[in-house]
């Protein structure tokens, strides 16, 4: 947060709702530095369009006007709609949070309309490109190239249970699932702190299994379950760099991403059968509405099979 853009007890109420944020909410860090960049632009934006640091006094002041013209510098900048409807998500939410705390907020951020945005649609693999991005992986290095299966454990984690990266790398030693038990299961938090039982294939729990027996670093219960080379909880960049490399291996697009995995998980999942409600359980989406985006992936699949297959379709 930039000094000169915040007085004093703004400064402070940033730094309280970005803690309790991160420690109580479990929010990644990620996500706690993107709402701390988005609330930096409007801070500074109200500091330079009032020509002076907002304090709580100034924010429980804010009028329509205000906020309308940060959207409208933002639209001017050139800014995605969805970097904008999402900026204006976390203003709302640190208002909400100063609210809780006793401070008069304004009404203004309610009145507001966010920009509308297009209705995002999962981009999963194929189920070919998915079995083939664990295949070639499994062929990286010899058998004492432990960082090989640690790999193939975290991308079978996010194919093979529907994971979020984040959920994957957090999980700890004592998260593993048992040798042999029966049914196997994850506990995993997820957003906002909330649990959900997740099960666990044979092959992924056997992928665990052969990593960390692999793996060089004496792993207490507590420690992370995934680590790198120097025994460090493994980072996401790492997970994105092993999907880059496999991206050219393979010839996938973009798209092809560590959260590609977890959606094609879930599309899978629905074109075999699986019913909304139990995907929305497996995922752990608050609202089904957010799971019925990948009815629109599976109608769109259908509507090319039939294309390419029905004599008449032409």
């Amino acid at each position: 947060m930039t000094v000169l853009q915040t007085a004093p007890d703004v400064a402070t109420a940033v730094e309280t709702w970005l803690s309790r944020l991160a420690d109580e909410r479990r929010r990644s860090d990620n996500t706690v530095a993107a709402y701390r960049r988005d609330l930096d632009d409007f801070l500074g934006f109200l500091a330079e369009h009032r020509g002076e640091a907002p304090n709580l006094a100034a924010l429980g002041a804010l009028n329509v006007r205000d906020v309308r013209a940060w959207l409208a510098r933002r639209a001017a900048k050139g800014l995605a709609k969805t970097s904008t409807a999402r900026a204006l998500s976390a203003v709302r939410v640190f208002f909400r949070h100063l609210e809780r705390e006793g401070v008069p907020v304004s009404s203004a951020l309610s009145l507001v309309r966010a920009p509308k945005t297009p209705r995002a649609v999962p981009r999963p693999l194929t189920e070919g490109q998915a079995k083939a991005v664990v295949a070639l992986n499994e062929g990286n290095g010899g058998p004492s190239d432990w960082t090989a299966r640690r790999d193939i454990a975290v991308l079978l984690l996010l194919y093979g249970c529907g994971l979020r990266i984040g959920e994957a790398l957090g999980l700890d030693r004592a998260d593993a699932p048992a040798e042999g038990g029966d049914p196997r299961s994850l506990m995993i938090t997820g957003k906002g702190g909330k649990q959900r039982v997740v099960p666990v294939l044979p092959v992924v729990a056997e992928a665990i299994a052969d990593y960390l027996a692999a793996c060089p670093h004496s792993l207490e219960p507590a420690d992370p379950l995934f680590v790198g080379v120097r025994g460090r909880r493994l980072q996401p960049k790492i997970v994105q760099q092993t999907m880059a490399r496999l991206r050219g291996a393979l010839g996938l697009p973009e798209s092809a991403t560590p959260h590609a995995l977890r959606h094609s998980f879930a599309t899978h999942l629905l074109a075999g059968g699986g019913d909304l409600r139990t995907i929305q359980e497996l995922l752990g989406h608050a609202s089904l509405s957010t799971t019925q985006r990948y009815t629109e992936v599976d109608e769109a699949g259908l509507l090319a099979a039939y294309a390419a297959a029905h004599p008449r379709a032409g």
